[in-house]
This record gives structure tokens, sequence and C-alpha cells, in this order.
């Protein structure tokens, strides 16, 4: 196919700016990459320019351990024929390498003997440097004083408490995309994210470990006032104080109630990834081919909102360039729809939702989670754990794995207690919830009103690849779930 072409907005803004008059690419550059991306029948390209700076301060023992600051820049070059995508990237935004990468791109698409192409990126992998200027002193002090107050905080609240490491992280990423579609759209992206880890020891040597941390796409002025470094340290020191005491869970089948905010990661894994496009036009998810029915209780409602200011899982835009939106995907019980980008939409005939997300610019964009949370219900936190005879109130999780394939899946809780009578009791350790995404929400049987999201904390793996994301959900009462443990 001879190359096309694009009419690409011409108009620089802030965002496209750093892209046009630093790292020297034109308009007429953008349109011929994607000519030659289209050159062997492709039907669709598209080019994905990324600039990330960062800074990491870790502090380990009351001593900054780590310190870095880097940047990184590339172009990701996607061409889509069929279900076939060809992709190839450049850490290079020479004229002669982006135009060869796009090359590359339409022939591993479109090009014979499609399975024996490798090796065409010719490009060494980008790493981090330092680079003089990300930050200026001034910011870099600031962030080592929040770190050292987080520090200080954790210490001081119990002499139990025998281990702190505390970090920030931050960055700023610019992204550009241009697609022969017509799509033009850039984004000017920041994300921090404040970090404490603490051990705690008692008399009799048993340990005990706590975290805690916050954050989102903010600026270091969001460290003040509620989530201010002392709150997220005396935060991780309480859990792993509480551990200290804790008796050993329960195991069985009970009724569970789950905590409000980050709870909601277990709704994320284990009915979120379900319901990405990408695995139900595969039809390797659990929910594939149930739009429209009855898929949980009628009390759940479940939305994924890209749009939410500040929040670590929002963007103004995907990697595709699209608009995020809110997604309601379970309304009242019922599945109403997928997570969608543009290929799973093209082939799958249903409405693009603007979930496109990527890593960075060496991978390609797939259907992802931003902000995945229940609505609230009308049931008062309080008369929800007073219905309880005996069960278990999970508040926080550790980690977790699901199967998509068929919803299973396990979590820990790292801070979890009993409910005896309709009262919570002891602290308990060891907990872990097993149980099958689609079948747990069928037991729901009440929703609170005080819907929180989390912290701001959440990293979503999938293929390899991981994004910020947010999760949330008001206090729920599932009626039947198989707890794990090792108490009675």
């Amino acid at each position: 196919m001879a190359s096309a072409s694009y009419s690409l907005l011409p108009e620089i803004t802030d965002h496209k700016r750093y892209f046009f008059e630093k790292l020297g690419l034109s308009e007429r550059l953008l349109e011929r990459c994607l000519g030659e991306a289209l050159s062997a029948g492709g039907e669709f390209a598209d080019l994905y320019f990324e600039a990330v700076t960062s800074t990491s301060l870790g502090m380990d023992e009351g001593i900054v351990k780590t310190a870095a600051q880097g940047i990184s820049v590339g172009c990701g070059i996607r061409v889509l024929s069929g279900e076939r995508t060809g992709f190839a990237y450049t850490d290079d935004l020479s004229s002669d390498r982006l135009l060869k990468a796009a090359r590359t791109a339409a022939l591993i698409a479109s090009g014979p003997q499609i399975e024996r192409v490798q090796g065409f990126t010719e490009t060494r992998t980008p790493q981090l440097y330092p680079v003089a200027g990300v930050s200026s002193d001034v910011e870099i002090a600031a962030k080592l004083k929040l770190i050292e107050r987080a520090d200080k905080a954790a210490r001081d609240f119990d002499p139990r408490i025998v281990q702190v490491r505390a970090s920030i992280n931050d960055e700023l990423r610019r992204i550009l995309i241009a697609a022969s579609d017509g799509t033009f759209a850039s984004d000017t992206q920041p994300l921090a994210r404040l970090n404490i880890f603490v051990i705690a020891k008692d008399e009799q040597n048993n340990t005990a470990r706590g975290t805690s941390g916050g954050g989102g796409r903010v600026a270091l002025d969001f460290f003040t006032g509620d989530k201010s470094p002392e709150h997220f340290a005396r935060e991780a020191a309480r859990t792993a104080i509480l551990q200290l005491g804790a008796v050993a869970a329960p195991a069985g089948e009970m009724e569970v109630v789950l905590g409000p905010g980050w709870p909601g990661v277990l709704l994320h894994e284990a009915v979120g990834h379900g319901l990405e496009a990408d695995f139900n036009r595969k039809k390797t998810s659990a929910f594939a081919g149930l739009i429209g029915q009855q898929v949980a209780s009628s009390k759940v409602t479940v939305v994924d909102n890209g749009t939410m200011p500040g929040r670590r899982g929002s963007l103004n835009v995907d990697d595709e360039g699209n608009p995020t939106q809110e997604t309601v995907l379970i309304e009242n019980g019922i599945l109403r729809g997928y997570l969608s980008d543009k290929l799973s939409s093209r082939l799958m005939k249903m409405p693009n939702t603007g979930s496109g997300r990527r890593e960075s610019y060496q991978a390609i964009p797939m259907p992802r989670m931003t902000n995945t949370y229940m609505l609230n219900g009308e049931d008062q936190p309080e008369d929800i754990l007073k219905s309880v005879k005996r069960g278990l109130y999970a508040v926080n999780f550790g980690g977790g794995s699901v199967d998509i394939t068929n919803g299973k899946f396990v979590f820990t809780a790292s801070e979890a207690y009993l409910i005896e009578d309709g009262k919570v009791t002891a602290p308990v350790k060891g907990a872990t919830l097993i149980g099958n995404g689609p079948e747990a929400l069928k037991y729901v049987s009440m929703v609170g009103n005080d819907l929180a999201l989390d912290e701001g904390i959440g990293t979503c793996g999938k293929a390899g690849q991981s994004v910020p994301v947010g999760v949330g959900m008001p206090t729920v009462k599932l009626d039947r779930m198989t707890v794990g443990g090792t108490g009675r």
C-alpha cells in the first residue's frame, strides 16, 4: 500500500511542545512513519512516544541507602492487520531509526513468513541514568525530609519497632500518540508514592511486619495534612504491633466482612481482570458471553473510572490517545460490559472504553483497569458487623492471585479480626480468603454506605506489564467464603 497522508492537528500545546521542540519531532516525520507502518498492507498503525523523568530516594535504618534520578525516551510503533499485531520500538528518535521501526512493524503485521521475523528492533534496552536538573536541589531536599519524618514517626510509635524502611518514588511521564485513524493526543502524567515498611519484635522474639503508603498523580504538597508521612508511618507500625498479639486465623467456610478501601483489590483481581475485553474476545474469561446475565448479587454495582482527579489509576487519555471514562461493568448484579481498547473494540464490535494501557513505549497496549470499585449500598457498616454470628472481618490485604479462566482466587489478609456475636474481637494472623470471583459476588448480602478508595498504592500486573491502578469498595458482607488458617 502506498504511503498515505494524515491530518495530525498541527497546533502544538505544552504537552506536545516537549516532543516537537526538545526532541526534534515534526508533523511531517509522524506522517512518514505512519505511511511506512502501513506500507505492507496493515489496517491501522499508531506511534507512541514517551519521555519519563524519575526520582527515587530510599532510607533504611535511618540512613539514605538509595538515591537515583533517571530519564527514559523512546517510541513504540504498532501495526494491526486483522488479529495480527506488528510491533517495534526504538530509543533513538532520529528519522532513520523511526522509519526503520515503522517498516519492521509493517512487515511483522502483514509480510510473509510472520513467524520467523525476529530481531528487527535492533536497539539497545533503555537504561535510567542520572540527569542533572530533573528535580531541583530544593525538591530533592523536600523529598528527603518526607522519608526522614516517616522513619522517625514509625520508631516513635512503639519501642518494639526494630526496623524501618522508607522510600519515595516519583516520575513525570510525557506521552504523544499519533495514529492512522487521525488520533493525535498528548499528556503529561505525574505520579508519586511514599512507602513505609516496618518490622516489630517482642520480648519472646516474635516478629511481625507492617506496610503502608500512599500517593497518586499528585505533587509533593499531597503529603501534608491527613496524608502526611507520619500518618503512613503510624499505620505501618500499628499493623505490625497488632500482628504481634494476633491469634491464628480459623479455617473453614464462614461469613466474611470486607472492610472499605484497599480490600477492593479482591474485586480488582477476582472480577476486574475477567472483565477485560481481550480475555473475553479469546473466550478465556469466566465472564465470556455473559453480558446481560446475572453474575452477582443484585446489591453489587461495579465501575471502572479513569477520570477521578489525582487518583493513581486516572489518566487524561489512555495510551492509545482516547479520553478515559467511567464504565459500568456490573449493574445491580447484571453484567453490562467489558473494558476495551481499539483492537478489542474493532474485533468485538463494541464501544471503546478508553482502557488501552501499556507499561512503556517498549510494550503494546491492551485493555486494563484504571480505578475499579464497588458503589455504595444502603447498609450501615455497624449493622453489617452486628449481623455476623461468627466470621472474619478482613480490613487489609497483602498478596493474592487469580486464575482468569475460572475466577478462582487466593488472597492473604494482612489485617483481620474475628467477629463473634456481632462484635469485632481478636486480631488474627495467617488468614487467607479462597474462592471464585463470579461465585463469591453472588453471596454478597449487605453493602455499606461507606465507599472508600485505597491510599494510592496499587500496581497491576498483566502479561508481564505493570501499570498504576486504584481500587475501592464500601464495607461488604459475604454470606459464604472459605477462609484458610491454622486456628479454630
